[in-house]
């Protein structure tokens, strides 16, 4: 059976997929025409292996989706652009960007030949993600005009945006059956033990463990954010799975991911940590022993927590303690860079009155390290508005889908997902989780499997009463 899908939203789809990949194909051919003379050999080579993943993805998207797995957290990085300026402030690009680029290409490319793959298919989250775009894109070309944006700066943050949605679209497109699904989550999974190998290994060299290749100053925030998600993910399996086998795994896993989330020493994780854990509880249909679990945990944690982590949430509360430059809050004073990021807050939503519809473009205000507080300063109220409409539409879907879900994988994988996604939101109260590359790859990419679960299990149930193989739509 074809793969079936819904047009409505995307008239001329059909004349869009030939114009589209042959106005792209040309612009390659003249840009391979003008830089191959030019390349160094390192260069020339790094130009080859895009090309041989070009090729790989053209033939197998599933190798392309394995790749992009695989370098969601082991990739390296570098700034363009330089530090932050008045208008804008430098780029990290990564190697998986340049493979989303690439496998994206092939994606539209191979979706010009075959037609029934759709450009961009159906699924509840396509508008609430279309308008937060459309008012990140038209809020920074006008903050570009009115010059509180640097065009090229603001344009590559807002192209970051799209990334993630090309990860999201990729494999909800391609997404077919229960044994995909479960490849999928046990590479994230993989790639998450591989890192938190890594992160463990550094341990013992005294610093704040971050993510392998960040360069010269990690970012132990991200890394915490990102395994606050993996664990969720871990933990929502272990309670679904009806395999003792993978129920061992997956505690191992937890285990595992637990011990370099501690020496991140990243506060704003372990308050992600506590609401995502505390909402397997309500949850998981085995409440009545998770509960009396977590509870244990939380009284022993202090006791077997490394001291590096008891150090760094005491620090809150105690080296602003003699200060009179830090924010009080019910009497405790904070700490400095607590307080200076209080004040920051305080400070975007006094300047925000300056332009509150569509706010400063992307990248046209100050650095501001708080999810909502940034949205509101670069998109306005309107855009505010947008994004809590787009999250509070993953969470009613996710939530309907682990309340429908039979299989044990897929019931898992939703529980999982959705106390991660309650421990983002809280991460995002003190870091910009939402537009983070190694938090959101991985997230995009779980939330496309999540929102696909329904029709997988209705191919599934179809196939069984008719005994023909079914092709899966999201509708």
């Amino acid at each position: 059976m074809a793969h079936s899908f819904d047009h409505r939203d995307c008239g001329g789809q059909t004349t869009l997929q030939l114009v589209l990949p042959l106005v792209l194909l040309l612009f390659v051919l003249v840009a391979f025409a003008m830089v191959i003379p030019l390349l160094s050999p390192l260069k020339a080579i790094a130009l080859a292996g895009g090309v041989v993943v070009f090729v790989l993805s053209f033939v197998s998207t599933e190798i392309a989706l394995y790749i992009l797995i695989f370098s969601m957290l082991l990739s390296p990085e570098f700034v363009v652009g330089g530090a932050e300026t008045a208008t804008g402030r430098g780029v990290t690009l990564r190697l998986d960007d340049f493979l989303i680029v690439v496998i994206g290409f092939s994606w539209i490319a191979k979706m010009a030949i075959n037609k029934e793959l759709g450009l961009f298919l159906k699924t509840p989250l396509n508008r609430p993600i279309g308008y937060y775009l459309t008012l990140c894109l038209v809020s920074t070309l006008l903050g570009s005009i009115f010059g509180r944006v640097e065009l090229k700066t603001g344009f590559f943050y807002v192209l970051k945006y799209f990334q993630f949605v090309i990860i999201f679209f990729m494999v909800s497109n391609h997404l077919r059956d229960r044994k995909q699904l479960r490849n999928y989550v046990w590479a994230l999974l993989l790639t998450c033990a591989a890192v938190s190998v890594i992160g463990m290994i550094n341990v013992p060299a005294g610093e704040r463990v971050s993510a392998p290749f960040e360069g010269e100053v990690g970012e132990p925030n991200t890394f915490g954010g990102y395994l606050v998600f993996m664990i969720c993910l871990c933990a929502g399996l272990y309670l679904a799975t009806e395999s003792f086998k993978n129920q061992v795994i997956c505690a191992f896993l937890v285990l595992l991911f637990s011990i370099p989330l501690f020496y991140t020493q990243s506060r704003s994780s372990y308050l992600a940590a506590v609401p995502a854990v505390l909402s397997f509880v309500w949850l998981s249909k085995k409440r009545y022993w998770v509960l009396p679990v977590i509870l244990l945990i939380g009284l022993l944690l202090p006791y077997f927590a490394p001291q590096p982590a008891k150090e760094r949430v005491a620090y809150t509360f105690t080296q602003g303690k003699d200060r009179k430059d830090v924010v009080t809050v019910a009497g405790i004073k904070l700490d400095t860079s607590t307080s200076a990021r209080l004040i920051s807050w305080q400070e975007a939503i006094e300047d925000l009155k300056a332009h509150p519809i569509l706010g400063y473009g992307v990248t046209g205000y100050r650095f501001v390290d708080a999810q909502y507080v940034r949205v509101a300063a670069e998109t306005g109220l309107v855009g505010l508005v947008a994004f809590l409409f787009l999250m509070a539409t993953i969470f009613r879907e996710a939530w309907r889908v682990q309340q429908a879900a039979k299989d044990p994988v897929h019931r898992g994988l939703a529980i999982g997902f959705i106390a991660g996604f309650i421990g983002l939101l809280f991460h995002a109260i003190g870091a910009n989780t939402f537009i983070i590359v190694r938090i959101m790859e991985p997230f995009w990419f779980v939330t496309a499997m999540v929102m696909a679960i329904p029709s997988l299990e209705s191919a599934k149930d179809e196939t069984a009463s008719t005994g023909v193989m079914a092709t899966p739509s999201i509708h």
